[in-house]
C-alpha cells in the first residue's frame, strides 16, 4: 500500500474510533486515524471524564459538609473552582498521555485536521494550520464522528449565561443559581454537582419524569432525593423561552412561569456530528442526520461501518467502544458476536446514582405479557456497606417467570460500581436461582445485588418489597 492507503481508514478518534483503532492494529491491519481535534474525543476532553472528576469533587464537598455525621470535624469552607478545574486537567492529561502513547506504540497513522467523506473507501482531510487537502484511501472505512450538544429552536446559545455542558465544564466559579434544561442524565449529573457546591438549582423537564429511559422506580427515586436535596424539579413542564437579563438569566415555562437564575444550562441530549462531512452526498443511508447501520455497524455502502453516537440508539462512550472493537474484528475477519443493545449497561453518575442493564419493567411486561413478568425489590436499607455510607435506595430486579432475569436497576451511592455484575447475570441470561449460591463479600453494596436474586429465588433473608 502506498502512505495515503489503509486496510481500515477511521474518521474520528474518540471511544468508538480509537478503539477500533487500536483493535485493527492488533490484528494485524494498517489503520489511519483522522481526527481534528484530541485523541479520545468528547468522552475524554468534555464529556465522561472531567464530569465524573466534578462528580468527585462534589462528593468530596458533601462528605466535608456532613462530616459530622460520622463524627469528623470538619468545615467546608468554599469551592475553589480554580482548583477543581486543575484536578480535572490532571486527570484529562493523565489518560489523554496514556492513549497517545498506546496509539503511536501500536503504529497506528494519527492524520490531523478535518476530514470529510469524498469517495466510497476516501476521507479528504484539511489540517488545521493549512488549506492543503489530502485524500486518503482505506479498504474499510469506518465512520466515528461523534456528538454535540444540542440545543432547541430559538435558543441561542451565548457561552456566558446560557450555556452547553461544555462551557459548563469550565466555569471559573459557582453560580449562584441555575436552571438546568433537561432532565436526562447530563442535566441530573450537572444539578447533583451544583447542588453540592451550594448553588440553587431547578431541573426543568418536558417528560413526566427524570431520566425518562429508566424504570419508572428509578426516576421516582431519583426525584425524591432531589428534592431532599433541596433541587427544584419541574417535570412535565416544556420550555418556552429565555431572556438574558443584567443579573442573569429569565426563563419563561409552559403556563407563563418566569424563573430566574444566574445561569442557565441546556441539556436536551446530543446530536449526531454529520454535517457537512460528506455523508449525504457519497449516499450513506441516513435519518435526521443519524447514519444508518445494521446489527453487525454496515452502512448501506459496501465497506463502509457507522460506530458510536452517529448512529440510532445509546449514545454512551461504552457503547461506542465495543462497537469499535467489533467492527475492526469484523474486518479481520473474526466474526464477533452482535451486541445486545439492551445489554449496554447505564449510568446516571450524580448523589445518588442511578444504574440499569436490560429492560425496565413497563418494556418486559409489553415485550413478555403481564402474566409472564416479576419483579422484587431490594431496599438498601438491609444493607450494611450502605448503612455505613449512609446512601438510601434499592435493587430492582425483572425476570421472565420461570426464566432468566430480564432487567436490573439500582439507585445509591455508588450503585454504577455494581453494575458490572448486573450485565453479567443479564447478558448471561442467569435465572436468579443461579445467582442466589453465589457468595458475596460482606459487608460489600455488592450484597445488595446477592439479596435480591435470593428474595427472587424465594428464599428472601433481608427487607425485599
Amino acid at each position: 500500500m502506498t502512505d495515503g492507503e489503509f486496510d481500515v481508514l477511521i474518521l474520528g478518534a474518540g471511544s468508538g474510533g480509537y478503539a477500533c483503532a487500536l483493535r485493527a492494529a492488533q490484528l494485524g491491519l494498517s489503520v489511519g486515524l483522522v481526527e481534528k481535534g484530541s485523541l479520545g474525543g468528547t468522552c475524554l476532553h468534555v464529556g465522561c471524564i472531567p464530569t465524573k472528576a466534578l462528580l468527585h469533587a462534589a462528593e468530596i464537598a458533601d462528605q466535608t459538609r456532613e462530616s459530622a455525621r460520622f463524627g469528623v470535624s470538619a468545615t467546608l469552607e468554599g469551592i475553589d473552582m480554580a482548583g477543581v478545574n486543575s484536578y480535572q486537567d490532571k486527570v484529562v492529561s493523565r489518560l489523554f498521555k496514556g492513549l497517545t502513547g498506546l496509539i503511536k506504540g501500536r503504529g497506528i497513522t494519527v492524520i490531523e485536521g478535518s476530514g470529510r467523506m469524498s469517495g466510497p473507501h476516501q476521507v479528504t482531510v484539511v489540517p488545521s494550520d493549512s488549506t492543503d487537502e489530502t485524500t486518503y484511501t482505506g479498504r474499510h472505512l469506518v465512520l466515528a464522528s461523534g456528538s454535540y450538544s444540542r440545543s432547541l429552536p430559538g435558543l441561542d446559545i451565548d457561552g456566558e449565561r446560557v450555556l452547553t455542558s461544555e462551557h459548563a465544564l469550565r466555569l471559573d466559579r459557582v453560580p449562584s443559581s441555575v436552571v438546568v434544561l433537561g432532565g436526562g442524565v447530563i442535566g441530573c449529573e450537572f444539578a447533583s454537582v451544583w447542588a453540592s457546591f451550594g448553588a440553587r438549582v431547578t431541573i426543568v423537564e418536558a417528560l413526566p419524569r427524570l431520566v425518562p429511559v429508566e424504570d419508572e422506580a428509578s426516576s421516582q427515586a431519583l426525584e425524591r432525593a432531589f428534592r431532599k436535596r433541596k433541587i427544584e424539579v419541574r417535570t412535565g413542564t416544556p420550555f418556552q423561552s429565555v431572556k438574558v437579563t443584567d443579573d442573569g438569566v429569565a426563563v419563561t415555562v409552559d403556563g407563563g412561569d418566569l424563573i430566574e437564575a444566574e445561569l442557565l444550562l441546556v441539556a436536551v441530549g446530543r446530536g449526531p456530528t454529520t454535517d457537512g462531512l460528506g455523508y449525504d452526498e457519497q449516499g450513506i443511508a441516513m435519518e435526521r442526520g443519524f447514519v444508518l447501520a445494521d446489527e453487525r455497524c454496515r452502512t448501506n455502502l459496501d465497506g463502509v461501518y457507522a460506530v458510536g453516537d452517529i448512529v440510532p440508539g445509546l449514545q454512551l462512550a461504552h457503547r461506542g467502544f465495543q462497537q469499535g472493537i467489533f467492527v475492526a474484528e469484523e474486518i479481520a475477519g473474526l466474526g464477533p458476536a452482535v451486541i445486545d443493545e439492551a445489554g449496554i449497561p447505564r449510568v446516571t453518575y450524580s448523589h445518588p446514582e442511578v444504574a440499569s442493564v436490560g429492560l425496565d419493567e413497563a418494556a418486559a411486561r409489553a415485550a413478555l405479557g403481564d402474566d409472564a413478568v416479576e419483579t422484587v425489590t431490594f431496599d438498601l436499607g438491609g444493607n450494611g456497606k450502605s448503612q455505613i455510607l449512609m446512601t438510601q435506595g434499592f435493587v430492582k430486579l425483572v425476570r421472565q417467570k420461570d426464566g432468566p432475569v430480564v432487567g436490573v436497576h439500582m439507585v445509591g451511592d455508588r450503585v454504577g460500581e455494581l453494575i458490572g455484575e448486573a450485565q453479567l447475570i443479564y447478558n448471561w441470561e442467569a435465572h436468579a436461582e443461579d445467582v442466589a449460591p453465589l457468595v458475596h463479600a460482606h459487608p460489600t453494596q455488592n450484597e445488595a445485588l446477592g439479596e435480591a436474586h435470593l428474595a427472587l429465588a424465594g428464599k428472601p433473608l433481608h427487607a425485599h418489597s
